[in-house]
């Protein structure tokens, strides 16, 4: 008799789960589609900016000119209004504008940055975002490679080429 009446428990109880189940509220669909995903390159102008004092990679929206040049134009300007709202620095001066960045011969040589302004006294933060932020800029116009070293030379000297910090 106990073993009948455990095999009706567990029949009731898994009738009532069933019953349970399907009373959930959920009704069954066909399939829902969305839109496809999105792909291809942002668009902007990446800049490396600081967040308490940490190299952190900020997207600005823009439809312009994504050359290492105008990047690091727009890096030199400083963060923006938005920018500054959300506790984003820099420590690039702003008298680094105009620059010209060139490719090496074969690409794996790196890139280097001439400015008018003394390359040598700048931060090493001040200089990894201008490594960085001109590394992106050639990738997205196929000027370099994807982690190229950037030299950053100035009237004064040239930094030693580095990578940049964040890959």
């Amino acid at each position: 008799m106990t073993g009948r009446r455990a095999g009706r428990a567990l029949l009731a109880g898994g009738l009532l789960l069933t019953l349970l189940a399907a009373g959930c509220g959920v009704r069954p669909s066909g399939v829902i589609t969305g839109r496809p995903a999105v792909s291809g390159p942002a668009q902007g102008i990446v800049l490396y900016l600081l967040a308490q004092g940490e190299l952190v990679l900020v997207l600005r929206p823009s439809k312009a000119d994504t050359s290492p040049a105008n990047a690091l134009a727009q890096l030199a300007a400083g963060p923006d209004e938005n920018e500054r709202g959300q506790g984003f620095t820099s420590e690039v001066p702003a008298g680094l504008d105009p620059v010209t960045v060139t490719a090496g011969a074969d690409r794996s040589t790196g890139l280097t940055v001439r400015t008018t302004s003394a390359a040598l006294p700048l931060s090493s933060n001040a200089a990894d975002q201008i490594i960085c932020t001109v590394a992106d800029a050639a990738a997205q116009v196929d000027l370099g490679e994807i982690f190229p070293s950037v030299t950053i030379v100035g009237p004064d000297g040239a930094r030693p080429p580095r990578p940049c910090p964040i890959k």
